[in-house]
């Protein structure tokens, strides 16, 4: 892996941690599905546009299309959805935690749902991941927590796994940043819906809320898809995973810096664990496509 793959790893890990800061100041000023929505109808429409640009066709094949609707259901609709609602009464650090987990929770289904054989290396790391996990929760939790928030930040993490394991492979053959762009437009159709029944569009506008939506919706939105495209040819799918391991610890720290959001030595104890327990995973399914080229 050379510097700079390595740099744009580290640069798509930032990005994708710093979405739950910015989000968590959408959420103060705007009602969450509605920004949203709009967020991911802004960002859909660029990338199709920038997709159109470089040649991607209009055109994707039956399982291109599978995985547009499945993942701009369950991750941008479900996924992201419930996460800003949550972040009206949680903090985006725990927000960011818990999301980071997407990867030990993929792990672990695929060993206990569809067979897929671990190595000792992969269970220490899930074994690792749930204890970070337990100690994150239960001081969190003892300490007052919203648990409405909490849950609906689990059962976003859930939906991400799930659509993660059913359009596995179903990208291949072109057309990425098309498909992207679809899902968000998908998701956008969704999340409008569900506006129009359950919110009012009461904002409260200031400089703070045009910058968050702003910077969520160029940055994480679309830049931190482009980088990972390009990581993804340079490096590998596998490898590029690997990067995962930072989003715990990111995620805390720049709610910190930004936010003010307070760490208590459980929380840094937690985050310390979770991200030995993604790499121990990640490198061992890395290990592993390398003793078993396709």
């Amino acid at each position: 892996m050379d510097i700079r793959a390595i740099i744009m790893g580290v640069a798509f890990a930032v990005m994708w941690s710093s979405a739950f800061t910015s989000a968590r100041v959408i959420v103060a000023h705007a009602p969450p599905v509605s920004a949203l929505a709009l967020r991911f109808l802004i960002s859909g429409l660029l990338g199709v546009l920038i997709a159109r640009m470089m040649g991607q066709k209009w055109r994707l094949t039956p399982m291109q299309w599978r995985a547009t609707i499945i993942f701009g259901i369950c991750q941008n609709a479900l996924y992201l959805g419930l996460n800003f609602v949550a972040m009206q009464t949680i903090e985006a650090s725990l927000a960011a935690i818990i999301a980071s987990t997407m990867p030990l929770l993929v792990a672990l289904a695929l060993w206990l749902f569809m067979g897929e054989r671990i190595t000792p290396m992969a269970i220490g790391g899930l074994v690792a991941g749930l204890i970070g996990v337990s100690i994150i929760m239960g001081s969190r939790i003892s300490s007052g927590v919203d648990l409405y928030g909490l849950m609906l930040c689990v059962a976003g993490a859930i939906a991400l796994t799930v659509a993660t394991l059913m359009v596995r492979g179903a990208t291949s053959g072109g057309n990425h940043l098309m498909i992207v762009g679809l899902q968000l437009l998908v998701g956008s159709f969704a999340l409008a819906v569900v506006a129009a029944g359950t919110e009012t569009l009461v904002i409260d506008w200031s400089w703070q809320l045009v910058v968050a939506f702003l910077y969520t919706t160029l940055v994480p939105g679309l830049a931190a898809t482009l980088v990972w495209f390009h990581l993804v040819d340079r490096i590998g799918a596998t490898r590029a995973a690997t990067f995962h391991f930072l989003n715990p610890f990111l995620g805390v720290a720049i709610a910190a810096l930004f936010l003010g959001e307070a760490l208590g030595i459980a929380d840094l104890a937690g985050v310390a664990v979770i991200m030995a327990g993604i790499l121990a995973v990640q490198v061992s399914r890395q290990r592993k496509v390398s003793a078993n080229p396709p």
